[in-house]
């Protein structure tokens, strides 16, 4: 049997297709509709069931009829059968038949089909040979390994359903000759009444009229949606069916009435609608929870929350209203105008007095303080103070080695010695610099009350303006000083604040070598002071002090002394002794109240100094080309003339310190 299942050594030679059969081998319409009825009626009388099939000659390929039998191969080569007994199931036949005898029969004649193999050329001459189950008309006869029955019937064989083919005898010239498709009682497309479907219903074939092969056969295309047809799979061996039923593939494209494909597009199924969120009923009571009466706690510790919020906003307006209220300033009404001048004029008899002398005023500067109108003038609404060159007015040989007294000189009764000067030609030099200083002593001065300059600082490296405060009575340092501003004329890059920056400082202690300074600043990042005019202002009062720019808001120095603990004198918190000159002394309380020393009056000064060794500019810093600690500072600062005096803008709209106003109030 070993020869038998090497299926694989079947050589196919030329033979047509069974599926390409003549229409002359397939019985009529009618004929099929008989021998359906015949078979079905045989089954039911449980007689013997004939073949609808008529026997096969052996030189045409079509699937002989066999009767069945049991427990026997329905193929054997001696064609002997078994009849089968009314009701007899096909779970009943044998198990064991084998497949390959439908290859052989016991006669093989020379006309026989030509599927041959090479293994079978050498097998016995008397050996028979029959086609594949391939070559069989559709549906081939069902067997246990092939549980096909047709819909709504037990299972059967489904030869029963077909009528026997017309045989007919193949030439050899007949070889090629195309073969017509198989069609079988069931393919009627008639709705004749003499058809008969496969249930016994009179409506004609309805499987086949509803199947994929009528409407292939009749040339209709499927339309789109259209569900697929199904339709057994004949040709496939029972091991390899993955199913009872055959789905063809599907395409996303129609074929038109001409046979050509219809491009269309893919149908897609509709999705599905999203789940609707409109309420299925109105909201009862019970939905609306918050429509509920709130329990007793609830309702408390709402109110609670509720009363703890009004009463922070509560305090923190009044903590914002006893706020501003409790700022210390001075009203309107609490005000006396002292001195109102807007430079229409330069009024030095009763206004103003210009200070002349070239002593440094105990800061090392190097300015002299002139009487002349080229250092202190008014022009367009405007005190202009204007630094020029001393060699401008006496020739750079007398700066370096000649001698100046100046007459007047208004400290020529205290301090004679800041009258004059003189250079040695080596390192000593006549002040360098000609400036100017003017104060209201002799005129205008306030004990408590408000002070406001509007001024524009002047541009030039070293310069430095001041707009301050001394006591009319006493000496410096005990009796104190109020600076309202003192700036710098170096750019804004200068890294010891330069014009962009401007400072307020109270300074006083018991002597000189013991002062205390209290000081504060107020910068600009954008702009500097040089760059327009702006309001530097006090407020003095006997308890505190404000001083500030443009507006009260932009404060810069505030104290307060309305503690004995806030006094001028615990706050500089004075050592016990102190270095005083060449001794070292005890250091008491000069002062005999909290505000003191600024308890007196004080009257106002503008100035423009140069230099100085006062510790204002700091040594080493921006370029400085002067130590404080030397005794040729002044002559240091004058061989650096290129440096510095190249930065000096030469139009006084510039270059010069311009007061645009000056008010005084006293407290009434």
């Amino acid at each position: 049997m070993e020869h038998r299942r090497r299926s694989s050594e079947l050589v196919p030679l030329r033979q047509p297709s069974p599926l390409s059969r003549p229409q002359s081998f397939l019985t009529s319409p009618t004929a099929s509709t008989e021998s359906f009825k015949f078979q079905t009626q045989g089954r039911r009388s449980g007689g013997q069931m004939a073949s609808s099939y008529t026997s096969v000659a052996s030189t045409t390929p079509t699937s002989p009829s066999f009767p069945r039998r049991l427990n026997s191969n329905p193929f054997d080569s001696d064609n002997g059968h078994q009849d089968v007994s009314p009701g007899a199931e096909d779970h009943e036949l044998s198990q064991t038949w084998n497949a390959a005898q439908l290859y052989y029969s016991s006669v093989e004649s020379d006309d026989q089909p030509i599927y041959h193999s090479p293994r079978r050329a050498s097998a016995s001459a008397s050996t028979s040979y029959r086609p594949p189950p391939s070559s069989f008309q559709f549906p081939f006869q069902a067997h246990p390994g092939n549980p096909d029955p047709l819909p709504a019937r037990r299972r059967s064989g489904s030869l029963e359903s077909l009528t026997s083919p017309v045989p007919r005898q193949m030439s050899d010239d007949s070889h090629d000759a195309p073969l017509q498709p198989p069609q079988a009682s069931f393919m009627a497309m008639s709705r004749s009444t003499s058809n008969t479907s496969l249930n016994g219903s009179p409506n004609g074939s309805t499987i086949f009229r509803s199947s994929a092969a009528a409407a292939m056969a009749a040339g209709v295309p499927s339309a789109p949606g259209t569900p697929p047809p199904t339709f057994r799979a004949p040709f496939l061996a029972p091991s390899s069916r993955p199913s009872s039923v055959w789905t063809p593939p599907t395409f996303p494209y129609g074929v038109g009435s001409d046979g050509a494909s219809a491009s269309s597009a893919l149908v897609l199924p509709a999705p599905a609608p999203a789940p609707s969120t409109r309420l299925p009923a109105k909201l009862s009571k019970e939905d609306k929870p918050w429509l509920q009466r709130a329990a007793p706690r609830q309702r408390v510790s709402w109110w609670l929350t509720f009363a703890c919020m009004l009463l922070g906003v509560a305090g923190a307006a009044a903590l914002c209203f006893f706020g501003i209220e409790g700022v210390e300033k001075f009203s309107d009404s609490q005000l006396c105008m002292v001195l109102n001048d807007d430079f229409s004029t330069f009024d030095l008899s009763n206004t103003w007095t210009r200070e002349v002398q070239l002593g440094g005023f105990g800061n090392g500067e190097f300015q002299i303080a002139s009487s002349f109108d080229n250092n202190s003038y008014v022009q367009n609404g405007n005190l202009y103070i204007m630094p020029t060159l001393t060699e401008q007015w006496l020739g750079a040989d007398t700066v370096n080695n000649g001698k100046v007294t100046l007459d007047p000189c208004t400290t020529a009764q205290t301090n004679k010695t800041a009258c004059s000067a003189s250079g040695n030609g080596k390192d000593t030099v006549i002040n360098p610099v000609m400036s100017a200083r003017i104060t209201t002593q002799d005129h205008y001065s306030i004990t408590y009350g408000r002070v406001e300059v509007s001024a524009k600082l002047p541009k030039g490296d070293w310069l430095w303006p001041a707009i301050w405060m001394l006591p009319v009575n006493g000496s410096w340092p005990l009796s104190g000083e109020m600076d309202l501003m003192e700036a710098r004329g170096n750019s804004p890059s200068y890294p010891a604040q330069g014009t962009n920056f401007v400072r307020s400082t109270l300074q006083y202690g018991p002597f000189a070598a013991l002062v205390a300074r209290s000081y504060g600043w107020y910068g600009m990042k954008r702009s500097s002071f040089d760059q327009g005019f702006h309001t530097y202002g006090l407020e003095w009062d006997d308890t505190w002090m404000r001083f500030y720019v443009d507006s009260m808001v932009r404060q810069t120095l505030y104290i307060s002394t309305k503690k004995s603990k806030d006094s001028f004198w615990n706050r500089a918190g004075f050592p016990a002794t102190a270095q005083n000159g060449s001794s070292e002394v005890v250091v008491e309380n000069p002062y005999k109240s909290n505000n003191a020393p600024f308890n007196q009056p004080f009257y106002l000064i503008i100035d423009l100094a140069v230099g100085g060794t006062s510790g204002w500019f700091p040594d080493k810093v921006g370029g400085k080309p002067w130590l404080d600690g030397s005794n040729t500072a002044m002559y240091d600062f004058w061989q650096a003339k290129n440096s510095w005096y190249s930065t000096w803008p030469q139009n006084p709209e510039e270059g010069a310190f311009r007061i645009e106003s000056v008010k005084m109030w006293k407290k009434c």
